[in-house]
């Protein structure tokens, strides 16, 4: 799940101005649109866009349509193979178009074959994307006044949230695959998008050649429940500096002072800084979500994760504007591009809530992620979406390769694992020195196409533990060379 954008999301409103498009009455469910040169963020050349139609809700015909939007980057050899990879993003809100950067960097080998074919999902990006206007001062707003203006929002839309399901999108997928014309195709999911992927090859087995998951959420995972994952991931980050000789001689104390800043942000720390933005004095209050999620959003990377010491250390020292330019960030590149929050809310309410027993929050106790597990049941009364029923994983017989990141600390390896047991096909690789996404790291894009050219013989993946570890950053010049 991509939870580095969910907390911010939740209690910041990072959002963009995009109003949801009304369910249109008229475009028959499964026709394509005529595919158009063009240029989107994140893409350098031209690619080629179009539009499908999709039935708002699959057990009421009557009841509308969705139009979807679908980015297509045709293979480079003309003699391309059939078989085309859908690229399934994250979140849940994330979408197709917002990851088209991953052609340069995960698909480029991939790419000189087939056909890579990126969705966005319905209520994200081009598909009537789900979300709210952002308060003009929300960094000056305190949590209740945030979570206020996120139930205004919510209750001005008109929007049938039941109809924004996992299921649906995976039904969605296969009328995208219909509307274009291919047979099997294969599957790549990053984060949720492995959550999707998955239940695409259930509901359509006999549409899907092969499967890659990166950064694997588990059949019976609950997204809000991801304190222990998380805390994990931190421990693993302070036992690294306390075994770094350079960085525990800067950072002797540096479970202590994360500790300590933990307890004044639950307090509620009033901060006066000069803004790292804007140069002009500030002053608003460092909440204990604020702290927690900016903390849990840094552990996704790696790079980011081993400037976290020097970030928490001179916020202990009282220099807070270098956790604030850091915090700041989410929201300074928040755009179109930004996750859909009603759309994350949709689904996590329906499908994740209904499980957050009280059982599994004692299992899961952690500070990191409490904010958000302990606030999201109540927006979800608000939002007021029937619950989905779970039901027990079964069985995948499509190849599958899985990659997990041991530094991951919302998907670690042990999700990864656990989805495996469905998939009798699966070769999975944990990458030691890699956080939330492995695809397009070292040797991974030629693994993914070795992978997909032959989905039925073992791969040799040893070149992943070849990727080396990041530098701590030390002092304010950045991290070592």
């Amino acid at each position: 799940m991509k939870i580095r954008t969910i907390l911010p999301a939740l209690f910041a409103l990072l959002s963009s101005s995009t109003v949801p498009a009304l369910p249109a009455a008229a475009a028959p469910a499964g026709t394509a649109s005529a595919a158009r040169s063009c240029h989107l963020p994140g893409a350098e050349e031209a690619l080629r866009c179009l539009s499908v139609a999709v039935p708002l809700d699959y057990a009421k015909p009557d009841a509308g349509s969705l139009k979807l939007h679908v980015t297509l980057a045709p293979a480079f050899r003309e003699s391309a193979r059939p078989d085309p990879l859908f690229v399934l993003a994250g979140g849940p809100g994330q979408a197709g178009s917002d990851v088209l950067p991953l052609l340069s960097a995960a698909f480029k080998r991939v790419r000189a074959t087939r056909d890579i074919v990126f969705i966005d999902q319905r209520g994200t990006g081009l598909s009537g994307k789900l979300d709210c206007d952002s308060p003009p001062n929300e960094e000056m707003m305190s949590d209740a006044e945030l979570e206020t203006e996120l139930r205004r929002c919510i209750g001005a839309k008109r929007i049938p949230f039941a109809a924004y399901t996992t299921a649906a999108a995976a039904r969605d997928i296969e009328q995208v695959r219909k509307a274009l014309g291919y047979g099997k195709i294969n599957v790549w999911g990053g984060s949720y998008g492995t959550r999707l992927g998955q239940a695409y090859a259930r509901a359509f087995p006999d549409s899907v050649r092969s499967l890659v998951l990166d950064g694997v959420a588990a059949p019976d995972q609950v997204i809000p429940a991801g304190g222990r994952d998380g805390q994990a991931a931190l421990d693993k980050l302070f036992a690294q500096c306390e075994s770094d000789a350079a960085c525990h001689k800067a950072y002797p104390n540096l479970r202590a002072e994360f500790d300590a800043l933990a307890a004044r942000a639950q307090a509620g720390q009033k901060l006066s800084i000069v803004d790292p933005r804007t140069a002009q004095p500030v002053s608003f209050t460092m909440t204990g979500p604020r702290f927690l999620g900016t903390v849990h959003n840094i552990l996704y990377s790696p790079a980011d994760a081993r400037r976290l010491p020097f970030l928490l250390h001179s916020a202990y020292q009282d220099r807070w504007e270098p956790f604030i330019a850091r915090h700041n960030i989410a929201g300074d590149f928040a755009s179109d591009a930004s996750t859909a929050s009603l759309l994350y809310l949709a689904v996590v309410c329906a499908e994740d809530v209904p499980r957050l027993t009280p059982a599994l929050m004692k299992d899961d106790a952690s500070q990191l992620m409490r904010p958000l597990a302990d606030r999201i049941p109540a927006l979800c009364k608000t939002l007021n979406v029937p619950a989905v029923p779970y039901a027990e994983a079964t069985a995948i017989q499509a190849p599958a390769l899985l990659l997990s990141g041991a530094l991951d600390p919302v998907t670690p390896p042990r999700r990864a694992e656990a989805a495996a047991r469905a998939m009798p096909k699966a070769q999975h690789f944990v990458v030691p020195n890699a956080g939330h996404g492995v695809s397009q790291l070292g040797c991974a894009p030629r693994l993914l196409r070795d992978f997909l050219d032959r989905p039925g013989s073992p791969l040799d993946a040893k070149c992943l533990s070849e990727i080396p570890a990041p530098t701590f950053q030390l002092g304010s010049a950045g991290p070592q060379p």
